[in-house]
């Protein structure tokens, strides 16, 4: 009976634990998604070609995003609903919301600035500016989630301040490594190490 008994009290001192671990993180970043954004990065940065100040350019890249966030939405899901992981974002203190009201002011900063940009005759600028400010979305984010996304976020940030330093002709070039080459490694440190 006290050796029941003490199994008892090791399961439920591991369920707490879980539980506690899943309160604090949110752990449904998802890698295999980031492989897959990366992989349609990739593509649009030889398709679009260096940075102009055409709008056919800027276009590519929008919906190169749009792609992206929508990789990213049907993943982070999948994954959340594989785990277990809530994605209440309206109610309580969830690892959702606080991971996504982190994210989305340097995200929404974004978008503003790309307007700016684009009605200043700047858009020869904007891969720097996007890698940045996803950059500090992505590590603002990641304070609420795995040691390894705020890492992630910082590489965008420090990728993209060399970005609005050097030649416009690399923007290309810089948006391949960090929303390519970057998605792409940590996605699959993400997937090996945290389930896909």
């Amino acid at each position: 009976m006290p050796e029941r008994l003490h199994a008892h009290a090791l399961d439920n001192i591991r369920f707490i634990r879980e539980t506690m671990s899943r309160a604090t993180e949110f752990t449904a970043v998802p890698g295999w998604g980031g492989v897959a954004m990366g992989v349609t990065a990739l593509a649009t940065a030889t398709i679009s070609g260096p940075p102009d100040q055409s709008m056919r350019w800027v276009l590519t890249w929008l919906a190169e995003a749009a792609v992206a966030g929508s990789i990213a939405l049907l993943t982070i899901h999948r994954k959340a609903v594989r785990s277990g992981t809530p994605l209440m974002l309206f109610s309580g203190r969830s690892p959702a919301r606080r991971f996504a009201l982190a994210y989305v002011p340097p995200f929404a900063a974004g978008i503003v600035l790309t307007v700016v940009f684009v009605a200043a005759d700047l858009t020869t600028r904007l891969p720097g500016c996007w890698l940045l400010l996803y950059g500090t979305a992505v590590a603002t984010g990641g304070a609420f989630s795995v040691r390894v996304v705020p890492i992630m976020g910082l590489c965008f940030m420090v990728l993209g301040s060399v970005a609005l330093f050097s030649p416009v002709a690399w923007g290309h070039w810089f948006m391949a490594a960090g929303f390519g080459g970057l998605h792409i490694i940590f996605g699959f440190l993400i997937a090996r190490s945290y389930g896909g």
